[in-house]
């Protein structure tokens, strides 16, 4: 179902603000895990868009948007507090890594040596093992106007990976009404990287809502299907004639229930779309989501060749210690990243990072509402 979408970035209200106007960021105690401090950070820009980022697990907490009445609200699922966060797991807003998504039977070859990984997810690896880097104290620094730089030093053999391996992930609100997040890393070894934010969105202010409603497009000709525990079976199928086709917008719900295997597979949608890419590795379209009832809308480009979109299918509704309760498709993800269990498809784009080089991904989240 396709539809006209015009986004506003609130450009009037920018023109009016004194030419000094500039961001604004507040640092805080969070609390504390094993006797280490957690701070966070309140970054404001000169239209009143907060985003909050705390140092456990260079963690994304809230982001408030306005929508088509200029009301603001929040659109990321988050806690109001750091102990929820450490018995969820559902790595709300974390920074995953050392490597996000699924590696099978949590093992992979590298030069002839075999490394095993920590099984968290049945018999494979999904995000960086049983402690992996949403579970890691980050340290942090003001980076500039509007940005916060987290760093993490990854020791060799952590989680079973090769290499010690430095970490960075750069936050910066924009005057432009944009989020970017930008990771870098260098490693001591050849190691395997893709370092993912696992934001779950929200268009509608209301936490409590559904996700179905919304209008979503993906710049994406095929994806990568998956077996039975969700790993890429190596083939790249085209999307079109089959409900992962979005390159057009469409209602999220309106063919999530259909009688396709992977669907069924997925529990939903849980796959990894193949982006269109002009040029592998620049900064370029990857996907538009609208909440048609708020107006909310949010503009997705990437450096990386791959997105993992993803409904929410397994909150569960659970109340968490000291936190809310998110039900099943109440946030969806959209994960930019290389593809899941590339280490293990050799032509998958290669995620192998060697010492002397640097491994450098952007992805920018653009706000602004449709009338």
């Amino acid at each position: 179902m396709g539809f006209l979408v015009r986004i506003i970035f609130f450009l009037a209200a920018a023109v009016a603000l004194p030419a000094a106007a500039e961001s604004r960021i507040v640092k805080a105690s969070f609390g504390q895990v094993d006797g280490q401090e957690v701070e966070i950070y309140t970054i404001t820009n000169a239209h009143g868009i907060e985003a909050r980022l705390m140092t456990y697990g260079a963690t994304l907490v809230s982001l408030k948007t306005p929508d088509r009445a200029g009301k603001l609200a929040g659109i990321v699922l988050g806690f109001d507090s750091l102990s929820p966060y450490l018995s969820g797991p559902a790595y709300l807003g974390a920074s995953v890594g050392r490597y996000a998504n699924r590696i099978a039977d949590a093992r992979f070859s590298l030069d002839g040596v075999s490394y095993q990984l920590a099984a968290n997810d049945g018999r494979n690896s999904l995000h960086g093992g049983t402690k992996g880097f949403d579970k890691r104290i980050w340290t942090a620094e003001i980076a500039g106007d509007g940005a916060v730089r987290l760093h993490y030093v990854s020791a060799a053999g952590e989680e079973g990976y090769p290499g010690q391996l430095t970490a960075q992930v750069t936050y910066r609100l924009g005057e432009d009404d944009t989020l970017s997040i930008a990771y870098e890393a260098t490693t001591t070894a050849p190691t395997p990287v893709n370092l993912v934010n696992h934001a779950y969105f929200n268009l509608t202010g209301d936490r409590s809502k559904s996700i179905l409603g919304h209008q979503l497009k993906i710049a994406a000709s095929s994806f990568t299907p998956v077996d039975a525990t969700l790993i890429p079976t190596g083939e790249l199928k085209p999307v079109a004639g089959t409900p992962f086709d979005f390159r057009t917008s469409q209602v999220i719900g309106a063919r999530i229930e259909a009688p396709d295997e992977q669907l069924v597979l997925g529990h939903g949608y849980d796959h990894n779309w193949v982006l269109d890419k002009p040029t592998p590795g620049a900064l370029s379209l990857a996907a538009i989501v609208i909440d048609p009832d708020s107006g909310r809308s949010l503009e997705v480009r990437t450096t990386q060749p791959g997105i993992q979109f993803y409904t929410g299918n397994f909150l569960d509704g659970r109340s968490v210690p000291g936190g809310s309760v998110f039900a099943r498709r109440t946030g969806l993800c959209l994960e930019t990243q290389h593809f899941p269990d590339s280490p293990n498809h050799a032509k998958f784009p290669t995620t192998i990072l060697t010492p002397g080089e640097t491994y450098r991904e952007t992805t920018v989240f653009a706000f602004g509402t449709v009338k």
